[in-house]
């Protein structure tokens, strides 16, 4: 690398002081700020310390950048008639600013502004950004910030730049040649980092937990900005093959990459290396892209556009929101008619993994506000909220109370599924919600507090005798449709040992009564679900009910036809006993018709004792739960 000395010999027409520079600047000017964490705080801090001191020197600049993570000495109410910000995203530091009206917003895909900015229809006059030294050959990176500032800088009519030793040189597209500035100040200085805002780790873990179930070995992934994003990425770290195609690089991806569970080997385009457009993160995460081969920069209108993001078989888009009601539609750039952050490039990436092969998206949040005070799902999005994702853009909304599927859903199901989600503190809010709004059964019932809070803590996942791995999990009362699914596929004589009856209708009232909202304290509905192409499909339910004033339960199992003698209603009856066991009970009882061999055989597998009772042509196996390993009697 050149030295500061060996620069100012090369090229010394493009070294002069601040003042020579920033004097060059004229009265309506619009003047590019690097991005994020590559914004080049010592020249941003330069320029408003030569405007205090000639505060006649230029009026009416207009700031352009996206994420400003610096103070932004420039928003200075002195300053008024200096400058004025004009952001494409907003952060912390001008959300005040934009929603006060002293400061200007662009909602615009990030990936558009390069075309804004090459066909002039924003013109650039002056841009400041920030370089790794240059090498022997003339090249400086512009290392942690490409995005749109590489277009800037091709745009723009005059190019300061600060070098500075600590940023770090990645491969891409990131090299400028120092021909292609017009001016550089060396100064070293720390570069900035983003602490991603705390999440409290068991809210993240669940949510990690729910997403990994939904991403699969050899995916490539993209992950969004904040906190629970960057938090739920360290449950991937068991997953195999997985590719990065994604906007922003993080400090929870890097880790990702450091576990071993990224190596970028099946993807379609760009395969071995992780590819981003810009990076934020702590000082760890900036040495660990520096000349390092496997990571690659490329501009934002590449890593953004939705043919490339298609282009990836198996593309996983996971971002985050700030509310979504329960039709679908969610907002992640306001809080009804306060903006909050911007459209950014959430939308292509969520768009363009459903158009890959076998691609999906998912939307993450966590089911509260912050303060616990409020419900990120809700009856309707706030009055003035921007839509980021429309009813049909969605496939999977996570919070740490489960997974939503959406994609192919109605509204009433979609509703269902997004209430079962929900903090159970607003559950009982969003069915009285939903019903005034017609969304569900004006009759949907509902058990609230401990009656109907879901036992997630029994949700398992088996491997049959076949290599058949399935979910074992109580039922949801979102489940109505999988059930009458799962009910109408049986054949009468499935339903006849199950029922001891042909009853082929089952009306939406019993249904709900019987299998579906029920009461998790004295009652469960276990289903074996298998999950095909994102969907799950019921292929077996196993069910007990407590028998009045006694210990003891009535347990039934059944199977779908097409999948019987396959373990399943093994693994059903098992996880079942084992679930009755840890309640206290001390007994279940099983009836069955004499003919029904196949249950003898499940009983006789599992090594229960048992008591056998004849009773009107029924057959009540009682099993005792004090010895679960036992001769049978």
């Amino acid at each position: 690398m050149l030295t500061a000395d060996e620069l100012k010999k090369r090229y010394p027409q493009k070294v002069a002081s601040s003042d020579d520079i920033f004097g060059k600047i004229k009265a309506g000017d619009r003047i590019f700020i690097s991005t994020g964490c590559g914004e080049p705080q010592y020249l941003v801090n330069t320029l408003v310390r030569y405007v205090e001191s000639n505060p006649k020197a230029f009026f009416d600049t207009e700031i352009l950048h996206v994420w400003s993570l610096g103070v932004a000495p420039y928003s200075d109410a002195k300053l008024k008639s200096n400058f004025r910000q004009n952001s494409f995203f907003i952060s912390r530091h001008t959300r005040q600013a934009v929603n006060s009206g002293d400061a200007d917003y662009t909602p615009i895909l990030l990936s558009d502004v390069p075309s804004l900015f090459r066909l002039r229809q924003v013109t650039v006059d002056v841009a400041l950004i920030q370089v790794s030294p240059p090498d022997e050959h003339g090249y400086c990176s512009l290392g942690i910030s490409l995005d749109i500032t590489r277009a800037a800088v091709e745009s723009a009519d005059t190019v300061i730049a600060q070098i500075n030793a600590n940023m770090p040189r990645v491969h891409g597209n990131t090299f400028l040649h120092v021909e292609q500035i017009d001016h550089l100040i060396w100064h070293d200085e720390p570069l900035l980092e983003y602490p991603p805002p705390l999440v409290e780790e068991k809210i993240a873990e669940k949510i990690g937990h729910y997403v990994a179930r939904i991403v699969e070995d050899g995916d490539t992934i993209q992950i969004g900005y904040g906190g629970v994003l960057n938090a739920t990425v360290a449950a991937l770290s068991e997953k195999k093959n997985l590719g990065v195609h994604t906007e922003l690089l993080s400090d929870g991806l890097v880790e990702l990459l450091k576990s071993g569970a990224v190596d970028n080997s099946r993807k379609e385009r760009n395969r071995g290396k992780t590819v981003a457009s810009f990076c934020m993160g702590s000082r760890e995460t900036y040495d660990y892209i520096n000349d390092n081969p496997a990571i690659l920069f490329r501009e934002i209108d590449y890593t953004n556009n939705p043919l490339v993001i298609a282009a990836h078989d198996h593309m996983t888009a996971i971002n985050s929101a700030l509310e979504i009601d329960l039709s679908g539609q969610a907002s992640a750039e306001s809080i009804g008619s306060t903006f909050y952050s911007g459209v950014g490039g959430q939308a292509n990436f969520m768009r363009g993994a459903v158009l890959a092969p076998k691609g999906k998206n998912i939307l993450v949040l966590q089911s509260t506000s912050r303060d616990g005070k409020s419900s990120r799902i809700v009856p309707a999005l706030a009055e003035g909220a921007g839509v980021t994702m429309t009813r049909g853009d969605l496939h999977y909304v996570v919070t740490e109370y489960g997974i939503a599927h959406l994609h192919g859903r109605n509204i009433r199901e979609r509703a269902m599924s997004l209430i079962t989600i929900a903090h159970p503190q607003f559950q009982p809010w969003l069915i009285e919600e939903a019903k005034k709004r017609k969304l569900i059964y004006e009759d949907q019932a509902y058990l609230p507090g401990e009656k109907g809070e879901y036992p997630a803590y029994l949700e398992t996942y088996r491997t049959t005798k076949h290599n058949q791995r399935i979910l074992l999990r109580p039922v949801k009362i979102s489940d109505e449709p999988l059930i009458k699914e799962f009910h109408y596929s049986l054949s009468d004589e499935s339903i006849y040992r199950r029922f001891m009856s042909v009853r082929r209708y089952l009306p939406h009232e019993e249904l709900q009564k019987h299998y579906v909202v029920i009461d998790y304290t004295r009652e469960m509905v276990i289903l074996a679900i298998i999950e095909q192409e994102g969907r799950e499909k019921v292929v077996g339910m196993a069910q007990y009910c407590l028998m009045e004033d006694t210990m003891s339960a009535e347990v039934s199992v059944v199977v779908r036809d097409d999948y019987q003698k396959m373990g399943i209603g093994f693994e059903m009856l098992s996880h079942m006993i084992t679930s009755a066991k840890s309640e206290g009970l001390h007994n279940v009882v099983v009836d069955i018709l004499p003919d029904n061999t196949a249950v003898f055989h499940l009983i006789e597998k599992l090594g229960l004792q048992y008591e056998r009772k004849w009773e009107s042509g029924i057959i009540h196996l009682i099993i005792s739960m004090k010895d679960l390993a036992g001769k049978n009697s």
